[in-house]
C-alpha cells in the first residue's frame, strides 16, 4: 500500500536537543548539590518523558514524590527558558520533510517531550510543514503506548498500514509496532544502529537524504 504519511519522533530524529537538555537537567542537578552529567551520559537517559529523565539524574535515595515532583517543576523552568540555546535540526532534515510534504505525504511529529514545548519547537524549526504536533498530554500514556499514534491517524486520516513511523530509539520502534505501523530507525540520533535492529526496524537510514529516498520509493 502507497505511504501516506508519516510520524516522526523529535529529539534525536529531526532535532538535536542533547546539549539544552543537558544543561537543564545539570541546572536541577547544580542547585541540588547533586552529581552532573556529560551529554553522552544524558544522551542514555532520554527518550521516556520528563519525569522519568527527571528520575534518572537524582540520586536514588532523593527520588521522593516531594523531590520528583520538584525536580521535574525546575527542569520545565529552565528548559523552557533555554529549549532553542544549542539546539537544531539535524542536517538534511528540513529539506527532506519539505520534499515529502511537496509529494503528498501527510507529516506528524509525536514525543514524549511534554506537549507544553513540542509545537513551538517544530514551528520554530521547521515553520508550517508538519501537519499535526503532539507531545506528552496529562492522561495520555507516554511512548512505547500507542495511544498517541491512534489519535493522530485519526486527526491525519490515514490507516496504520499507510503510515511509516520514524525515530530513533527502540521506544520508538516499540511505538510503531505497538500501533500496527512499519517503522525507519535513524542512526544520528541518541542511540545507534544496533539498537534499533535489535528492536525490529523494518528500515535504517544513515542521513536524510536516505530517509527522503526511503520514504519515498
Amino acid at each position: 500500500m502507497m505511504l501516506k504519511a508519516a510520524i516522526f519522533d523529535l529529539d534525536g530524529t529531526l532535532l538535536n536537543t542533547l546539549d539544552d537538555l543537558t544543561d537543564a537537567a545539570n541546572h536541577v542537578c547544580a542547585q541540588n548539590g547533586w552529581p552532573t552529567f556529560t551529554s553522552g551520559e544524558i544522551r542514555h537517559m532520554v527518550g521516556n518523558g520528563i519525569p522519568k529523565l527527571a528520575e534518572r539524574f537524582t540520586p536514588e535515595g532523593e527520588r521522593s514524590p516531594e523531590r520528583m515532583a520538584e525536580s521535574v517543576r525546575r527542569f520545565m523552568e529552565y528548559y523552557d527558558a533555554h529549549k532553542m540555546d544549542e539546539t537544531a535540526p539535524y542536517p538534511g532534515m528540513l529539506e527532506a520533510m519539505v520534499a515529502l510534504r511537496k509529494a503528498g505525504i501527510k507529516l506528524a511529529v509525536f514525543s514524549n517531550k511534554a506537549d507544553d514545548f513540542c509545537p513551538a519547537l517544530v514551528r520554530h524549526y521547521f515553520g508550517d510543514v508538519f501537519d499535526a504536533v503532539r507531545g506528552k498530554r496529562e492522561g495520555i500514556p507516554a511512548k512505547p503506548d500507542p495511544t498517541g499514534v491512534f489519535a493522530l491517524l485519526s486527526a491525519l486520516g490515514v490507516s496504520a498500514a499507510e503510515t511509516v513511523y520514524v525515530g530513533d530509539s527502540d521506544v520508538d520502534v516499540l511505538t510503531g509496532h505497538n500501533a500496527g505501523l512499519r517503522v525507519c530507525g535513524v542512526t544520528w540520533g541518541f542511540r545507534d544502529r544496533e539498537e534499533l535492529m535489535c528492536a525490529g526496524a523494518e528500515l535504517l537510514a544513515d542521513d536524510a537524504e536516505r530517509l527522503r529516498a526511503l520514504l519515498l520509493s
